[in-house]
């Protein structure tokens, strides 16, 4: 027949059952927020690949709208230079509605005789493609995805960490259950609950995500 555990046995008890308890409960809840964290950053990283695409996309669009203002800006130049009223103004009517503004603008520096005005209308402020102000755009989001990813991945790291220090939390309340000397009992529950306080601590510096 056991003998009848003491006071302070039964109370050793009550602290180990009581953090056992609590240290599964935040194990739980932080390996569910580290598996959160890592949901969240492969969304963002997606994000960012999905925007990337878009950018280049939109870059591209850019890139081939600029090569078609150069052509016919060039055709238009050479057809005024041989003084080719109606061929020169044929080109004219045919720029892009974005480019006739810098055209516009260029003309009025009177480039022919005006030697600090700009070489080509492509120089002018005027000349602003949506295209390329949307792919800048883009390529920021995209950025800024990346970084929430990194981010998210650090932040699931922390929480990994948090569940590698509550079991070590829970195995000095665990252990202080098997030994019948007071003494290291108290010892081992104090180094349990050390770990667990601290690390709840730093659990509370975290972010959380729940899934909606």
């Amino acid at each position: 027949m056991n003998a009848p555990r003491s006071p302070v046995d039964q109370r050793l008890d009550v602290i180990a059952t009581v953090l056992l308890a609590i240290a599964t409960v935040a194990t739980a809840w932080s390996g569910y927020q580290a598996s959160r964290w890592n949901g969240e950053a492969q969304k963002a990283a997606g994000r960012s690949n999905a925007l990337r695409i878009e950018s280049a996309k939109a870059a591209g669009l850019g890139n081939a709208q600029t090569e078609i203002d150069v052509a016919t800006f060039s055709s238009w130049v050479d057809a005024y230079a041989q003084k080719e009223t109606q061929l020169a103004s044929f080109y004219f009517k045919r720029f892009r509605t974005e480019f006739k503004p810098a055209v516009n603008a260029w003309v009025a520096t009177r480039p022919l005789k005006n030697h600090a005005a700009p070489l080509t209308p492509f120089a002018m402020p005027q000349y602003r493609l949506a295209a390329q102000t949307a792919a800048a755009g883009l390529q920021e989001g995209a950025d800024a995805s990346a970084h929430a990813a990194v981010t998210n991945i650090g932040r699931a790291t922390d929480y990994v960490l948090a569940v590698v220090l509550l079991a070590a939390a829970l195995f000095f309340a665990g252990m202080s259950t098997k030994l019948q000397r007071p003494a290291l009992r108290r010892s081992l529950l104090i180094f349990g609950l050390v770990a667990f306080l601290g690390t709840v601590g730093w659990i509370a510096t975290f972010p959380v995500s729940f899934a909606v």
